[in-house]
């Protein structure tokens, strides 16, 4: 029965894991760990001796307390590369921001020397109007 269901869960875990993929709501770099965890999860729910061997190789006492020590290191892994990939995208969200600022900064200075030439009774377009730096 539990063998049904560890092949189950794997098979519900992929066929999401695609469905996110094909409707790309998912991202291939997070799709691949998800794959690798699904592939996993099959195995062992096709030989799970497989699961009563590694427990005995690693010398863990209960193959449930393996199974738990690699959930805890896979979540870390999980959590630490998502607390990274969130750094990056703050600062990429700082950068567009600064970009952003200044670009807006530049557009009010650029309306301000057209509303003053403009009001002056004057051309903009005008050659000798120009100047060399504001």
């Amino acid at each position: 029965m539990i063998v049904f269901f560890g092949i189950a869960l794997a098979l519900v875990i992929l066929a999401i894991v695609i469905w996110l993929l094909l409707a790309r709501k998912l991202r291939e770099k997070y799709a691949a760990m998800w794959l690798v965890i699904g592939m996993a999860v099959l195995i062992l729910g096709i030989f799970p001796q497989l699961l009563l061997w590694l427990t005995s190789a690693l010398g863990v006492q209960v193959p449930a307390n393996l199974i738990f020590a690699l959930a805890i290191v896979l979540l870390l892994g999980v959590t630490l590369h998502l607390s990274w990939e969130l750094s990056q995208a703050e600062d990429e969200i700082r950068r567009v921001a600064e970009e952003a600022a200044i670009a807006r900064a530049e557009i009010e200075r650029l309306d301000a020397r057209i509303d003053r030439l403009e009001r002056a009774g004057t051309d903009p377009s005008d050659p000798g109007l120009r100047q060399s730096s504001p």
